[in-house]
Parts: structure tokens; C-alpha cells; sequence
């Protein structure tokens, strides 16, 4: 009997996964897949309730290209450029010479210091929303890309110093200590010795924080309020506001936004997941 029921478990486990793979795929691209069609419809589908069916009228390419010729679209996509790219190239630089002294080095407060950056991980960034946006009132800052720039280095560098300490921390103290007897300078060992083993780490994190910053609607809202300097997210939600009924437009928009995080992933792929898996094996 039990050798019987042993012989039989794993096949039912097999085809429990055969089964409930297609149904997670189905639930999770199904959202994807209306908005993908609701941006190829015309204005007249929507309104007479397809939703669901196939556009009896296809406009593909008309309502792409109304979102860059009759909205702002352009515009929020190059402010979500410039508040994203510099914050993400500060955040990972920082985080990784923060991460590399807090590794290799023993001071006093060390652990004390590695406590606070863990800590300002678990505090919920809603409560900090007066004030953010009084603090950036007063420096002048608000409604400007750099009251985004500056909030998110300063949220991000605390979750990356904790990720790229843990990397850091991982390679042969040797290695450094054999740098420094051949007379290297401390710069010298980080930039010559350290950063390019963590490589893949800092690729991988540079992809997390670089979805996570581009995807923020939040702090957009908060602290931006102009066309000329708002993000995609929040251009989004405008757009909304704009076109009420013309959702055919909204969700080309959307999808248009979702590109650059997607092109991030795919062309750092072979690094990310290199990153993700490093020490995750002992040779």
C-alpha cells in the first residue's frame, strides 16, 4: 500500500503543477492582455462595450501615435528619464562605498551605523510625506526634478547599502589585504578589486531600483505638481483626467511606459540573474 501511494504522489504533484501553471499564467497576463487590446480599439468599441472581443476596428498605430502627438507623453517620459538614471547611478555608487566600508572596515559604531540602515528600511515612507514636501518647500525644492532626485537617493541608499554589504562581505578578506601589501590605496582596492567582483550585484540592484523609482506614483504626486517637470506615472493619471472616455489612448500610454523598465530587465538579464545567484553556491 504504501510503496503504491509513494509511486503515485509524485505524478499527482507533476500534474497538480501541469494544471495550476496555465491557470497563473492565464490570471497573471490577463489584465496585460486587455490593455493590450483596449489600446488597439477604437473609440466607438469602448463605448458600445467590447471589451472583451476582437476591435472590429483595429487602430494600432493611430492611437500611438495620438498619445505622442496629442498629449504630453514625450515630456513625461524624458522627466521620468532625468529623475531616474542620475538617482540610480548616485544610489548604487553610494550604496556600494557605504556597503564596502561597513563590510571590510571595523570602527567603533559599526554595527551601530549597519542597524540604522536596516531600520530606516521598516519605516512606512507614507508617514513621511508632511515632512518630505515641507522640507523641499522650505530648500526651495518642490515641484522640481531634484526634490525627486534627492528623496529617493536618500530612501533607496538604505536598502542598497544593506544589499551590496551582504555581497561585499562575502568575498576573501585576502584579496583586499594582498591589494593593500602591494601598495594600493583604499580607493584603489574598491575600485580595482571590489567592484568588479560585485558587478553582478550592482547590475541587479541597479534594475530593482531603477523599476521601483520609475514606477513610483507616490512621491510624484506629492512632490511635483507641473507638466514640465512630472513623471510618467503621474502624467498617466493626468492623461486620465484629460481624455475621460478615451481609455483606448490611456492604455497605450501605459504600455509605452512600461517599455524602459522591461528593456532594463532583458538587456541586464545575464547580469541580474548572476547578481541575484552570487554565493548562492559553494564551489
Amino acid at each position: 500500500m504504501f510503496p503504491t501511494a509513494i509511486q503515485k504522489a509524485p505524478r499527482s504533484v507533476a500534474l497538480g503543477y501541469k494544471i495550476s501553471l496555465p491557470i497563473a499564467l492565464i490570471v497573471w497576463l490577463l489584465p496585460l492582455v486587455a490593455v493590450v487590446m483596449t489600446s488597439m480599439r477604437s473609440l466607438s468599441d469602448i463605448t458600445q462595450g467590447n471589451y472583451w472581443g476582437l476591435p472590429t476596428e483595429w487602430q494600432i498605430l493611430e492611437n500611438y501615435t495620438t498619445v505622442f502627438t496629442a498629449t504630453p507623453m514625450t515630456l513625461y517620459l524624458m522627466n521620468s528619464v532625468i529623475v531616474t538614471v542620475p538617482t540610480v547611478a548616485i544610489t548604487v555608487a553610494i550604496s556600494a562605498m557605504a556597503g564596502f566600508a561597513l563590510a571590510k572596515y571595523n570602527f567603533p559604531g559599526n554595527v551601530l551605523l549597519f542597524a540604522m540602515f536596516i531600520a530606516g528600511n521598516f519605516i512606512p515612507f507614507q508617514i513621511l510625506m508632511i515632512p518630505v514636501r515641507d522640507l523641499m518647500v522650505q530648500l526651495g525644492m518642490y515641484d522640481t526634478y531634484w526634490s525627486l532626485i534627492l528623496f529617493h537617493i536618500a530612501f533607496q541608499t538604505g536598502f542598497c547599502t544593506l544589499f551590496m554589504r551582504n555581497f561585499i562581505q562575502a568575498l576573501p578578506h585576502e584579496l583586499i589585504e594582498a591589494a593593500r601589501v602591494e601598495g594600493a590605496t583604499e580607493f584603489e582596492v574598491f575600485w580595482h578589486v571590489v567592484l568588479p567582483l560585485v558587478r553582478p550585484a550592482c547590475a541587479a540592484l541597479a534594475v530593482l531600483v531603477f523599476t521601483f523609482i520609475w514606477n513610483d506614483y507616490f512621491w510624484a504626486l506629492v512632490l511635483v505638481q507641473s507638466d514640465e517637470v512630472r513623471p510618467v506615472t503621474v502624467g498617466l493619471a493626468a492623461l486620465r483626467g484629460q481624455w475621460v472616455a478615451s481609455w483606448q489612448l490611456i492604455s497605450a500610454g501605459s504600455l509605452v511606459a512600461a517599455l524602459p523598465p522591461v528593456i532594463m530587465f532583458f538587456a541586464m538579464q545575464r547580469h541580474f540573474i548572476a547578481g541575484l545567484t552570487l554565493g548562492a553556491t559553494k564551489g
